[in-house]
């Protein structure tokens, strides 16, 4: 199962709804994603998806369908029951009537239920690559609602502060220090984040419910919120997660094929059979006996051929392994150059941008207040605080996503 997972965020999209519709949409999916939701943490959304999944529940069948194969490991020929009439004693019409069941002899059933424990073993490796791709997909929705979250905070801060710059351009204009202009731009600013957060509410509707969908369950299950928004990386071991995944699945793959090479060749011994008969001779009755024989497969050549033939799929699966290790390496290094460069960029902002932002609104707000700056140098600085504090939020996304991504790297099972 390969499970792709990317989502897009735009900031501050034009809305082409009327606002009082949008407030309408507002409320209504604030109600419902407000109503009876449940607050869990990431290890339990991924214990519930692990527990809900149907595909891991399809995979659960299939371990079981395996398990229950190995009682089908001794597999005898059908009973033979023949019966004769006819003169084939005498002029009187005799009849006969004889049973035969031939064995497998050698090693064919051991080898027949080495067979199925290594595909019921196979049946588990799969359901945990499938696992896998679930935990990395009920990660990355969790982080997405979260960012989602704090571009809500953030648009709250945003109505904070324009709704305070309203204010004090209503106060100006009142007393004579400025004109009508700066009222009408503060108004009309405040009714734009209005606009924003009514799309930040769709928005973020849209992320519980893809956090659902993985989680595959009917109740309203929203990421805790007081998580931190920045994803914390588990450090690697000496081989990742995904690649002693892959190495187990052909790993067990190679050991598929070898018991079904043993399969066929143990299909090359001979049967055994043992069998009874009772006739008429002359009419008169009762006479019986026994019989024993050898099934002899004298063109065995065929088990040799497919015994071969499934040699062949274990030099397949062992080349496979090391493209798909080539893969790996290949891709967690473009991963790992990603995340030292978002992390690296996710560090100016937390060490220095924010503060900077957070100096640039307050400084500009005493100083638009106290009349020593003018309106258009005051919206040009808090502009420029507010597209850092947006660029803070997409740095920690990026981080984020890049961090997931290196965490679990994509396994092309191929």
């Amino acid at each position: 199962m390969k499970t792709q997972y990317k989502v897009n965020i735009k900031f501050f999209a034009n809305f082409a709804l009327p606002l009082r519709t949008l407030r309408l949409i507002t409320f209504l999916l604030a109600s419902t994603a407000t109503f009876a939701q449940q607050s869990i943490s990431l290890e339990k959304a991924i214990e519930l998806a692990k527990s809900n999944n149907i595909d891991l529940k399809i995979a659960d069948k299939e371990i079981e369908k395996q398990t229950v194969l190995k009682k089908a490991a001794f597999q005898p020929d059908p009973l033979q029951v023949q019966y004769q009439g006819g003169q084939f004693n005498s002029a009187d019409f005799d009849h006969n009537v004889s049973v035969q069941q031939f064995f497998p002899l050698g090693n064919v059933t051991k080898a027949n239920r080495q067979l199925q424990e290594e595909l019921a073993k196979l049946a588990e490796k799969r359901k945990a690559l499938s696992a896998y791709e679930i935990e990395k997909a009920v990660t990355l929705a969790y982080y997405q609602y979260l960012y989602g979250v704090s571009i809500q905070k953030l648009n709250k801060e945003l109505n904070d502060i324009y709704t305070k710059f309203l204010k004090n351009a209503e106060l100006r204009f009142k007393t004579g220090e400025s004109g009508n202009i700066e009222v009408i731009s503060a108004k009309a600013k405040v009714k734009e984040i209005e606009t924003q957060k009514a799309q930040l509410e769709y928005d973020l509707a849209i992320y519980q419910k893809q956090l659902q969908f993985f989680i595959q369950t009917n109740e309203n299950i929203v990421p805790d919120q007081n998580t931190a928004l920045q994803y914390v990386l588990v450090q690697d071991q000496e081989n990742s997660k995904a690649e002693n995944l892959i190495t187990e699945l052909y790993q067990q793959q190679i050991s598929v094929y070898q018991k079904e090479a043993r399969t066929f060749k143990a299909l090359r011994t001979p049967k055994v059979g043992l069998g009874y008969f009772a006739q008429t001779i002359n009419t008169e009755s009762l006479f019986q006996g026994f019989t024993a024989g050898l099934q002899i497969p004298l063109f065995g050549g065929v088990n040799t051929t497919k015994a071969k033939a499934v040699e062949i799929g274990i030099s397949q699966s062992q080349l496979a392994l090391d493209k798909n290790k080539m893969i790996l390496d290949l891709q967690k290094e473009e991963l790992l150059n990603n995340f030292q460069k978002q992390q690296k960029n996710l560090a100016y902002y937390q060490n220095e941008g924010l503060q900077y932002a957070n100096q640039i609104i307050e400084t500009a707000q005493k100083s638009y207040a106290n009349g020593d700056l003018s309106y258009w140098s005051y919206i040009s600085f808090l502009n420029q605080a507010i597209d850092i504090k947006k660029q803070y939020a997409e740095a920690t996304h990026s981080y984020n996503q890049s961090a997931i991504e290196l965490q679990f790297p994509t396994i092309k099972n191929n």
